[in-house]
């Protein structure tokens, strides 16, 4: 039985708000990046950090969420989770992860292959801190990727812990923290008419320099 919209095949966008030259191309990828990510938030993209992160089982198969992008440095990109999570487990068995930021309004996305690693205590400590004072509670109260009977139970311990902190300070907890992506080839796509896109694949060398290729749509 077919379950989709009769006209899901009939839907497509011919792209035509902007190109991506040669000349356009920055020689390091971080630069790029940062550049479409500024233009993407003056042109008030919706959840422009928002970014689907992948990894891969200890079977082998893959498994995508989105998060959040919170860092960005010449090393690589930074987001937080419960280290206990599926995606931390996941990382645990095997670092190689994929990124994927698509930008819809501007008709671009962004493809990242790389390798994840916890970043310091120290600079967990500091974003934690930063956080709003429920989601530091939540923190704690979330048994992040755990089977629960029901909502009751994660409110109910939501509930204790916020009565604990309102009696110390909130500390991070252990299982919390981030990860840091270190790239190996970053993709840039801008979407142009008639599918043939603008693609430019960035390869990281063994010198830490950046080798640029377009590629065919």
């Amino acid at each position: 039985m077919n379950v989709l919209p009769k006209n899901i095949a009939n839907l497509r966008v011919d792209y035509s708000l902007k190109n991506f030259d040669e000349k356009d191309v920055q020689k390091n990828p971080f630069q790029q990046f940062s550049l479409w990510l500024n233009e993407a938030i003056e042109a008030e993209v919706n959840e422009p950090n928002a970014m689907t992160l992948g990894t891969v089982k200890p079977d082998g198969r893959p498994s995508a969420r989105i998060v959040l992008l919170k860092g960005l440095d010449e090393n690589g990109f930074i987001f937080y989770t419960n280290y206990k999570s599926n995606k931390g487990n996941e990382i645990a068995q095997n670092s190689n992860v994929a990124i994927v930021f698509c930008w819809l309004e501007l008709q671009r996305q962004v493809r990242i292959e790389g390798i994840a690693k916890k970043i310091s205590s120290q600079q967990s400590d500091e974003y934690f801190n930063s956080r709003p004072h429920k989601s530091k509670i939540g923190a704690h109260a979330s048994p992040q990727s755990d089977v629960i009977i029901n909502r009751e139970v994660l409110e109910k311990q939501f509930a204790e812990f916020e009565k604990l902190f309102s009696e110390q300070p909130i500390i991070r907890p252990e299982h919390w923290g981030g990860y840091l992506v270190e790239p190996t080839s970053i993709e840039f796509w801008q979407g142009r008419q008639s599918r043939l896109h603008d693609r430019f694949l960035y390869s990281k060398q063994s010198n830490n320099s950046w080798e640029i290729n377009r590629l065919a749509p």
